[in-house]
């Protein structure tokens, strides 16, 4: 009897109800508000950076892009290794690692030694994502595993949230240089009471395949005439998004709103509306087309980023909330239909889309700066009316569209 299966015997996986399963919920809370809060605190001080190093509004956007782009290599580099030498090692490593360039990047002369440390850290951050799903499907019972990966991806966004607002509120009242140490100080708490409590890997189970014959089989789902548009609406989804949080800091420090780094970055709460999205889409996907609801959400963002043209604060305010809404549902619900619409190698066409929102993260944090320097705010906010061709795509809809057209 092998080692594994010994243990299989012995060891029971965690349900919803028993303390491992709230160990496992906790611990991995902690490493992802640490893990993407150094993924998005650079967005409050885009303009700080701009002032500190002498850039312009475009190219700081780049210290969130390169970050992604290197991100999306370590998704496909550590989501092999996982499966090799294991969820747990993965994670510990690729965090000490995440943390590490914190202490370095206050200290450095110019900005391009800042990308570099930024394109080191995205490379490590993609641990996490690549390792965390796996493990909890691994360790946590069959009926509670909905429920683990559900709170994991809630926990991103309350990462992204507290890193924004964190980092935006300390640089405001001392400079960006002193939040990214405090920031560093707080990712060292977050790691120690992740690793303390997060339980020992018990279900693991060492992968056979080669690397290379799961790279073809991951591959082959781009010649899926049903999964390609989901990753063109993956892209765009975070393109339309990324851009509008991005240059967000210099729409509202100019008049008539005038606002400060700490207020806007205040502005980023509208992400706990955002967590609302997926728990509610989830519930109504059970009486309604998960299509429908995609477009349901597609077309609230839409809406919401349209809104914040208004010159009113409350407006915008209303608007921002309105967007990370429609945005939350329609992306919980695209990674739901990938799922579903691949026949074989389900974990390759998650994967994928995921590599495609991070593709849409890069380029939406870096693009968007020349829509916002030639078209302004307005260019930014409209960028997301071409969401509605890819939703039609997504949805069959642009079959209806050609039948009118073709008359039949």
């Amino acid at each position: 009897m092998g080692a594994v299966t010994a243990m299989k015997m012995e060891k029971q996986k965690y349900t919803f109800r028993e303390a491992g399963f709230k160990r496992i919920m906790f611990a991995l809370t902690c490493a992802s508000i640490l893990n993407f809060a150094s993924l998005y605190f650079v967005h409050p001080i885009m303009p700080l950076l701009v002032r500190s190093y002498n850039i312009s509004s475009a190219t700081s956007g780049l210290a969130l892009s390169v970050a992604v782009i290197s991100m999306i290599i370590g998704l496909l580099f550590f989501g092999f290794l996982s499966d090799r030498i294991g969820r747990t090692r993965i994670m510990h490593i690729t965090l000490i690692c995440t943390i590490i360039p914190l202490l370095l990047m206050p200290l450095v002369p110019s900005f391009e030694i800042f990308l570099l440390l930024r394109f080191l850290q995205g490379f490590f951050m993609a641990g996490l994502p690549a390792a965390a799903i796996a493990y909890i499907s691994e360790e946590v019972a069959p009926g509670s595993i909905n429920l683990g990966i559900t709170m994991y991806i809630a926990a991103n966004g309350i990462g992204g949230m507290i890193g924004r607002i964190f980092t935006g509120y300390m640089a405001d009242r001392t400079s960006w240089q002193t939040s990214v140490y405090l920031l560093f100080g707080l990712s060292i708490l977050l790691f120690f009471l992740y690793f303390i409590t997060l339980p020992k890997s018990y279900f693991f189970q060492e992968s056979e395949i080669s690397i290379k014959k799961d790279l073809t089989g991951m591959l082959s789902h781009l010649n899926n005439k049903l999964l390609f548009p989901a990753f063109a609406m993956g892209i765009l989804l975070q393109f339309s998004f990324t851009g509008v949080w991005s240059y967000l800091p210099f729409y509202l420090e100019k008049e008539p709103f005038g606002l400060t780094v700490k207020d806007i970055s205040f502005t980023y709460l509208a992400y706990t509306l955002g967590m609302i999205g997926p728990i509610l889409a989830g519930r109504m996907s059970i009486f309604m087309k998960k299509t429908t609801l995609v477009s349901f959400g597609t077309l609230i963002l839409i809406g919401g980023s349209l809104l914040t043209n208004i010159d009113s604060l409350p407006v915008v305010v209303v608007g921002l909330c309105l967007t990370c809404f429609g945005f939350f549902i329609a992306h919980s619900l695209m990674a739901a239909i990938v799922n579903e619409r691949a026949t074989h190698h389900k974990g390759g066409a998650s994967s994928l889309y995921l590599v495609s929102y991070y593709i849409g993260v890069a380029t939406g944090g870096t693009l968007t700066g020349l829509f916002w320097q030639t078209a302004g705010w307005t260019g930014v906010t409209a960028v997301s009316l071409a969401l509605i061709p890819i939703v039609l795509w997504v949805t069959g809809g642009y079959r209806r569209v050609y039948q009118l057209v073709r008359g039949q």
